[in-house]
């Protein structure tokens, strides 16, 4: 059973909702004096600094770390204390994990694929085309061994990684023009980062890897034909719908998000056993909270772009959607047979997809499937 494209339409202007809870996490560091704060714990007093990868507009995503950080100092009674610094403050949005490398910062809110350059598995931390969804990604992470696979990749860079933001599954981008085909996708210069803008370069189109502050600006002056970033909530915010008046779902590129902390290594070494667990603690409330938020944001966003903007939903043609699948496999497998890293990751992610998708497809499919055509 399918979701004909004037469902969602007529239903994505009526109304949607979505829930869902999710925890874990973790972090590192040293610090020098000892003491102890009223409602706190006796360790020694530490400072570090975050950066992330948006910009505070970004309330989700950026606020992410800010949250982090308020409820690492409540558990501590201010004795270990994070200062949150936005894209730019100090580094680039893409280059967060290198100043993490680099021992610029102790930590950073970022994703995993913006650095595919240094190892193409780092992708399995945020997001991989026709991946799992946001539940059963961070099942995998967690419940399956995914974690400790893509920490022995970030371990080579003197990182250890915990998943502290999602947004759930995303939309599938902005178009000045309608896209009807595969034949019309070909030659567009589209923003896309990760193994989505890889398959979508071997589609056609032409790729790059902006920031999120840089993207209005290109779409503006009409550097870029097409974008994609997040979801409703997040892309009203950013104003694409004001240039862009064309948004494609579904979002294949990106069926479920995890967005880590990276952590300094030593830092995240020499810290207390104590202040460890406070830093899992926090970023597992972390990713459950944003990613009910999302869920609770995402539908009456969504209204708004249709309902008060005249955004026109579009649904990617099916000649695009196989195309889509055929090249994402056939770079997956590329990647896995010249890249053991890359292979030791994907070969359990696969594997625990094909089982997921079996039972999923089965069972919660059928029933979203039957009680979305009763709305």
């Amino acid at each position: 059973m399918t979701i004909k494209r004037r469902d969602f339409l007529r239903k994505a202007g009526t109304g949607a909702a979505g829930a869902a809870a999710l925890g874990a996490c973790g972090g590192g560091g040293a610090g020098e004096g000892a003491g102890q704060a009223d409602g706190g714990i006796d360790g020694p007093r530490v400072s570090w600094r975050m950066a992330t990868s948006y910009p505070p507009s970004l309330d989700l995503l950026h606020g992410a770390g800010i949250r982090i950080a308020e409820r690492v100092s409540q558990m501590t009674g201010g004795n270990f204390t994070i200062r949150v610094y936005a894209a730019g403050e100090i580094v680039p949005a893409t280059s967060v994990m290198d100043a993490v490398q680099q021992g610029t910062i102790q930590c950073g809110l970022t994703p995993g694929y913006y650095y595919i350059g240094k190892s193409p598995a780092l992708a399995f931390d945020t997001a991989i085309p026709f991946g799992l969804t946001t539940r059963q990604l961070y099942a995998w992470m967690i419940h399956a061994g995914g974690l400790d696979l893509i920490n022995a990749v970030y371990a080579d860079f003197g990182i250890i990684s915990y998943p502290a933001n999602s947004t759930g599954g995303q939309m599938g981008g902005w178009f000045r023009a309608p896209v009807g085909s595969l034949a019309e996708l070909r030659g567009l210069r589209f923003r896309i980062p990760g193994i989505g803008g890889e398959v979508m370069s071997r589609l056609g189109a032409t790729v790059q890897n902006i920031a999120a502050a840089e993207i209005y600006p290109a779409l503006e002056r009409g550097a870029i034909d097409a974008t994609e970033w997040v979801g409703p909530y997040d892309d009203e915010k950013l104003g694409f719908h004001q240039i862009a008046k064309h948004y494609y779902y579904p979002g294949w590129w990106e069926p479920g998000v995890s967005m880590s902390v990276l952590f300094d290594l030593d830092e995240f070494n020499a810290l207390p056993t104590a202040y460890r667990e406070i830093l899992k603690a926090a970023c597992g409330e972390s990713f459950a909270d944003r990613l009910g938020a999302y869920d609770a944001a995402n539908g009456p966003a969504l209204q708004r772009l249709i309902n008060d903007h005249g955004v026109t939903l579009h649904e990617y043609s099916r000649d695009i959607m196989d195309a889509a699948w055929r090249e994402s496999n056939a770079y997956l497998e590329e990647q896995a047979a010249a890249d053991a890293t890359f292979r030791r990751v994907y070969e359990s992610f696969k594997s625990f997809r094909d089982t997921q998708w079996a039972y999923a497809g089965g069972n919660e499919m059928a029933y979203q499937m039957s009680a979305f055509g009763r709305i």
